[in-house]
């Protein structure tokens, strides 16, 4: 067999990661914290990474089954992402003990992209860490025929640990966070992508 043409398997061919930054919050601090997952997700091993930054992306909060022009050029920017990718990491911060909008929105916008695929979370805000919105999100994936990995990166008081450069102060324990949230997510993104190439999914 001539392996220089044989086509990569399933269980070999690294996972697409989609890692969706949820805020459009006029000076955010989502990229602080998607710099930091970004290159822990990139250095990993097991993924291809690609970004949904909900800043770009102006999907509204009045949904259609017939969307204007304006919105179907949005949403070909974002959907074929989220459709190609085996997992997901969402970015949060936390709003009012939820999560923003524009998170919903887009979750919204999309069914068949989210169903059995794996999502993780990374959630910054104040002393809550932005927990309270991961489990409202959890709620909403689970709707979605998601699966929500345990794991979850978390910062409290998330201004306060980084310096002026963006730079973690103290890594070890969110880099520890991460490589057990993407290691969890590795293993349901080819547990399901690998089920599904034997068996499509029935929602």
């Amino acid at each position: 067999m001539d392996l220089t043409t044989h086509a990569v398997q399933p269980a070999t061919r690294p996972l697409r990661l989609a890692v969706v930054l949820g805020s459009n919050r006029e000076g955010r601090f989502a990229p602080v914290v998607a710099d930091w997952f970004l290159s822990r997700a990139r250095r990993h091993g097991g993924f291809t990474v690609d970004v949904v930054d909900l800043a770009e992306a102006d999907l509204p909060t009045a949904l259609s089954h017939e969307p204007d022009p304006a919105v179907r050029a949005q949403l070909a920017q974002v959907s074929p992402v989220l459709a190609d990718a085996d997992a997901f990491v969402v970015l949060t911060p936390e709003y009012n003990h939820s999560f923003p909008a524009v998170l919903k929105s887009l979750i919204d916008w999309h069914f068949t992209e989210w169903q059995a695929k794996p999502v993780g979370f990374v959630s910054y805000g104040g002393i809550s860490g932005g927990l309270r919105a991961v489990e409202q999100l959890r709620l909403v994936f689970a709707e979605l025929h998601a699966v929500t990995v345990r794991e979850t990166v978390s910062f409290h008081n998330a201004h306060t640990h980084f310096d002026d450069t963006g730079r973690h102060k103290d890594p070890a324990r969110p880099d520890a966070a991460a490589e057990a949230m993407l290691d969890q997510l590795a293993w349901w993104g080819h547990a399901l992508r690998d089920a599904k190439s034997a068996r499509p999914y029935a929602a």
